[in-house]
């Protein structure tokens, strides 16, 4: 059964870059032109960041689920909420996009990424019961998101 190991990695990868395309697809409707007429605040990174960051860090919690999934002595309770929350945060994640760039409304993607957050949070809580590796994966993420907390947050505002 040594396959299973490679299998559940890219699997696991897998779904995070999965994710991250799927919320691409609402970006890519208005990144271009309703995105471009918002005013937005000095702290606003240029556009050819936001690629190559969300990339990095969907390949990260991507290989935090690996760790997760891949773990052989944790409860089945924790590993389920651990997934849960893996998921949750996941969905949150997509969600943001339509609301944001699909539906065009700041006013929901503002309060889905304050739900986003809570739920990497919580991910992170029990992933840390699972796997410090996990958990310390997640930093880098729930730094990102809290940095477009602030982005949502400002460009609601200035709109």
């Amino acid at each position: 059964m040594q396959y299973k190991k490679p299998l559940k990695f890219v699997v696991s990868i897998s779904i995070s870059l999965i994710a991250g395309m799927i919320g691409s697809i609402f970006t890519s409707t208005s990144v271009d032109t309703w995105y471009r007429t918002l005013k937005k605040p000095i702290f606003n990174p240029p556009d050819w960041v936001f690629a190559p960051v969300w990339t990095f860090l969907y390949i990260i919690i991507g290989f935090s689920l690996f760790l997760v999934c891949s773990d052989e002595g944790t409860s089945y309770k924790t590993k389920n909420t651990s997934l849960t929350f893996f998921s949750l945060q996941l969905l949150f994640n997509i969600l943001w996009s339509l609301l944001f760039f699909g539906m065009k409304n700041p006013l929901l993607a503002f309060v889905d990424i304050i739900l986003l957050w809570s739920s990497i949070i919580l991910t992170m809580i029990f992933f840390k019961k699972i796997s410090l590796i996990a958990f310390v994966l997640f930093i880098p993420y729930i730094l990102w998101v809290t940095f477009a907390i602030f982005l949502n947050y400002a460009i609601l505002v200035m709109n």
